[in-house]
């Protein structure tokens, strides 16, 4: 087993044969006392002779040589939209590279051949790399829904002494050596206070503790190396803590610091510049002025397009909101704020685009979504104004509800019509002949409850109520409030031709109404007490809400996801109110 100094002046000699004590010195760091020291030591135990190393010199190196690199390549990078929507961060084009690549191209340069890929977004994105590069790619198929960890365990079997790097990462210099004394984590020094994971170490530079923020301190940056004892141990971790359900969000780093008494892992310092992570694309503007300029990005395209802008003015660019189905992020210009929305994977077989631009330019005329900018009607990407300090309504607040149940009625009264057509019950059935495609629904008392649903269906065909342009998302989250009061309801993927009640109807059951803040909701919509039969028919339009949305849930539930609460709350509505409703029905027979 070599001391950290002789291996240091023997892996200088394996690639530069009688260099001087003084270069052994200056390229290895360490004093010209300890080098003279280290290399006597060297050549009484046969490793080094007439300035080389010796066969048993190299089988010493043996143990810690670089054996492959694993590079994290899975996750959605949701901090850098819009463009990570189109393509994930490790394939943008950096000062001319594209930032994976330069990474593979320096794990080469030092000897490191046998490098995995561990991709999940937007996977087939990287497949080029195989025969580019001759790189194995494993897939992670739960990026979205674990943290980094997941991905690490899918290469658990590969970890010995293995380079662990992040597919994002720009290293103005080589980082990458051919043999490595121990496991470390690279590390830059922040000047004053930070919000990093900050490095505490003790003797010989081993990492004792890491805190997230500190101040005039090294914090982890960039790639990591295990050695064989740190990927043994952790490997071991990774399989017994896996399955554990707080471990589906922690980084693989959390696992690492709530067992570093037993992970020997040093910290390994770079001057400032040398490693460079991009978290926003401001910071990467920083590093390559030109980025904007030069990206291939259709999304930046579509903001010129309509804006009228350049790319080099759209700045302070966040995400919103991330999900499996619409992406939006903010942005501004040197002329406002905006948000622009990127349509998720298979909308475009849940949504009718041309049916939601139709009413988003009425909303806009009607003054209900004065958001509204531009939507693609074939693609379905849009681009809004941004409301700064916005809240959502409060349904609670009998003023708030008032107001909203007034813009409910001119959207009603519009007289505007659109090709697509949304109906509570008829939704609720398509979900149900879903769910018994997989089998019976053995539930007990559903058969009841979807008979009251046909019977109570019965009535409201009967009422022959008037039809009309809905919203059919009409919640508290859809309403935003500026600073003047003035309300938007925006989110109009939904909206279509409905019977007048289903705003109601949808309202009630999402905000969680108690009956009297239902008798008054229906109230401020008909500016007046209203009869018995809106009252049954509005009533009616709650159960069947209710009815609709707890057959979603099941059918969730039955594909593997979780619903949560929800279940509960949409079959309370939906049981509570087919009673309420079916009893009004059949008092006025």
């Amino acid at each position: 087993m070599l001391t950290k100094n002789q291996f240091e002046v023997l892996n200088v000699l394996r690639t530069t044969p009688n260099a001087s004590q003084r270069d052994i010195a200056a390229a290895s760091d360490i004093s010209l006392g300890t080098v003279n020291t280290a290399l006597k030591a060297l050549i009484a135990e046969g490793l080094v002779e007439n300035g080389g190393v010796t066969a048993a010199g190299k089988d010493a190196l043996a143990p810690y040589k670089v054996e492959n690199a694993v590079i994290l390549a899975a996750g959605l990078s949701s901090r850098f939209a819009p463009i990570s929507y189109e393509k994930p961060k490790g394939l943008l084009k950096v000062r001319g590279e594209v930032l994976i690549e330069r990474q593979i191209e320096q794990l080469k340069a030092a000897g490191i051949n046998d490098i995995t890929l561990v991709v999940g977004y937007k996977k087939e994105y990287f497949f080029y790399l195989r025969n580019k590069y001759g790189v194995e790619i494993v897939n992670n198929d739960e990026y979205a829904s674990r943290n980094n960890n997941g991905s690490l365990w899918r290469v658990r079997n590969k970890l010995g002494n293995t380079y662990v790097c992040s597919s994002d990462d720009y290293f103005t210099e080589n980082p990458f050596e051919a043999y490595v004394w121990k496991a470390y984590y690279s590390a830059q020094y922040a000047e004053g206070p930070t919000k990093e994971w900050c490095i505490t170490t003790g003797a010989n530079n081993r990492i004792t503790k890491v805190t997230v923020g500190g101040s005039n301190s090294w914090y982890m940056l960039g790639h990591v190396y295990f050695d064989r004892s740190f990927s043994k141990r952790f490997s071991q971790i990774l399989d017994d803590e896996y399955a554990l359900p707080e471990t589906t969000d922690k980084l693989w780093e959390d696992l690492y610091i709530e067992h570093i008494k037993e992970l020997d892992m040093v910290l390994r310092p770079y001057p400032a510049g040398v490693i460079n992570e991009f978290d926003s694309l401001d910071e990467l503007r920083v590093f390559d002025p030109h980025f904007l300029e030069n990206v291939d990005s259709e999304i930046f395209d579509n903001i010129v397009n309509v804006l009228g802008c350049t790319k080099t003015e759209i700045h302070d660019v966040y995400p919103l909101k991330q999900g499996l189905t619409n992406l939006s992020c903010h942005f501004a210009t040197n002329s406002g704020e905006y948000v622009y929305r990127h349509p998720g994977i298979g909308t475009e077989l849940l949504i009718n685009r041309a049916g939601e631009v139709a009413a988003q330019k009425v909303a806009k005329e009607l003054g209900i979504d004065e958001t509204f900018i531009y939507e693609d009607p074939a693609r379905g990407w849009k681009i809004s104004h941004f409301i700064p300090n916005c809240r959502n309504l409060d349904p609670h607040d009998t003023s708030q509800v008032a107001h909203a149940m007034q813009m409910a009625r001119s959207l009603h009264e519009s007289n505007v019509e659109v090709e697509t057509k949304f109906d509570f019950y008829a939704e609720a059935k398509r979900y149900e002949s879903l769910l018994l495609e997989k089998g019976p629904i053995d539930i007990p008392g559903y058969a009841d409850d979807a008979a009251d649903a046909d019977t109570l269906e019965a009535f409201v065909a009967a009422d022959n109520a008037p039809t009309c342009l809905c919203h059919n998302d009409f919640f508290m989250l859809n309403f935003l409030i500026d600073e003047a009061d003035k309300y938007y309801l925006i989110d109009w993927e939904y909206s279509g031709m409905s019977d007048y009640a289903n705003d109601f109807g949808t309202f009630c059951v999402c905000c969680q109404l108690s009956p009297e803040e239902i008798d008054a909701a229906l109230e401020a919509y008909f500016g007046r007490k209203p009869t018995r039969a809106e009252r049954a028919h509005n009533l009616a339009h709650i159960a069947l809400a209710g009815w609709c949305w707890y057959l979603w849930s099941l059918l969730k539930e039955a594909e593997g996801d979780f619903v949560g609460e929800w279940l509960y709350i949409y079959y309370n509505y939906g049981r509570e109110y087919l009673t309420k409703a079916l009893e009004l029905y059949r008092e006025k027979q």
